[in-house]
């Protein structure tokens, strides 16, 4: 009777055990996992100028040197004294910096700010959303731009779409990581905690919901 009953007590010391155990597991799997947590880190980018980039080249004192110009499909551009000059690829400011070093042949210690007008961005740094989105495109990276921002522009999801089953594919340290996202919760239920900051590069695919 006794071993019966120090049975039955182990039977229910472990039974309370695994109750404990889902119930943490449950709470530590709610929001942003891990290991996309640690993803949005890594790696802190600049905005690289692309071809279709409308940019505004200022020359201090000298406006007839000064014009807007749009980046050609080659990724150069073409500005007063100063042509094919490679943009694509480069920072403003290190854009302006070569224009400085071109533009010093011609006139004395120029000084440029360049600055980006319409952004494109280069092809690799797109955001691309393909699935059950509303408008499936691509989009230019921007500078802290989130999840939502995403959706905002894609016009959100389709009433045919699984948003608890996106995935995020991220380019990290030259190999490619998919992560699970919660596009329902974000958009339809408010919880911020789904929202993540983008990465350039980055693809979000949404399927279409099992009926």
């Amino acid at each position: 009777m006794i071993s019966r009953t120090r049975h039955l007590s182990t039977i229910k010391i472990f039974t309370w055990f695994t109750i404990v155990l889902v119930a943490l597991l449950g709470c530590a799997g709610g929001g942003q996992s891990p290991g996309l947590a640690s993803a949005e880190n890594a790696s802190k980018s600049m905005y690289r100028i692309g071809p279709g980039d409308q940019l505004r080249i200022f020359v201090w004192g000298n406006p007839d040197l000064s014009t807007n110009v749009a980046v050609r499909p080659d990724g150069l551009i073409t500005t007063p004294l100063v042509e094919d000059v490679e943009a694509s690829g480069k920072t403003p400011t290190q854009l302006a910096r070569d224009m400085e070093q071109r533009l010093a042949t011609y006139i004395k210690s120029p000084t440029v700010t360049v600055t980006v007008l319409e952004f494109v961005g280069r092809y690799t740094e797109q955001i691309r959303v393909v699935g059950e989105a509303v408008k499936p495109q691509s989009l230019p990276y921007r500078d802290q731009m989130t999840l939502l921002d995403v959706m905002i522009a894609v016009g959100g999801l389709t009433e045919f779409a699984a948003g608890n089953r996106a995935q995020l594919i991220r380019t990290i340290d030259g190999k490619q990581k998919q992560f699970r996202l919660q596009l329902d919760d974000l958009i339809k239920h408010g919880d911020i905690s789904a929202n993540i900051k983008m990465q350039p590069g980055d693809v979000l695919i949404i399927p279409e919901a099992w009926f």
